[in-house]
């Protein structure tokens, strides 16, 4: 596995575990950017800021856990992608709304692109709308 393979797979168990930025600045640029065409995520624009939220939504969504399904690496693009399902019951408080007992089942996609072994960009591939479905916040 190359080195960016590596760094790909620990940022991405960090952040989907719910480790923060302190848990996932080592493998990105200090001012890594984020994007996606989502609007849950819309008012965020670095990966700071995307990690901060993955540990947030883990207080409404206590057992939020994911199943990495696939994950690859292009080296001509510096580039690596991990697909996975997030599982998770609205058991805790926060949220738009009191628990609401419900589970959501969320395919999604990370496009992590790497500058200098660290990721300077990273596009989120998810359909926001049917997650907040789910889980009964919309």
């Amino acid at each position: 596995m190359s080195d960016i393979s590596e760094k790909a797979k620990l940022f991405f168990d960090a952040c989907e575990t719910g480790k923060g930025w302190e848990g996932c600045i080592e493998y990105c640029l200090p001012d890594a950017s984020f994007s996606a065409q989502s609007g849950a995520l819309a008012d965020i624009n670095t990966i700071e800021g995307y990690t901060e939220w993955m540990k947030g939504l883990l207080t409404p969504v206590p057992d939020g856990h994911y199943e990495l399904r696939f994950f690859a690496e292009d080296e001509e693009r510096d580039c690596v992608a991990a697909y996975a399902v997030f599982y998770g019951t609205h058991t805790g408080p926060g949220g738009p709304v009191d628990p609401t007992g419900k589970t959501v089942e969320a395919d999604y996609v990370y496009a992590m692109q790497f500058e200098d072994g660290r990721i300077r960009h990273m596009t989120k591939i998810w359909n926001d709308t049917i997650s907040l479905q789910q889980l009964g916040w919309a």
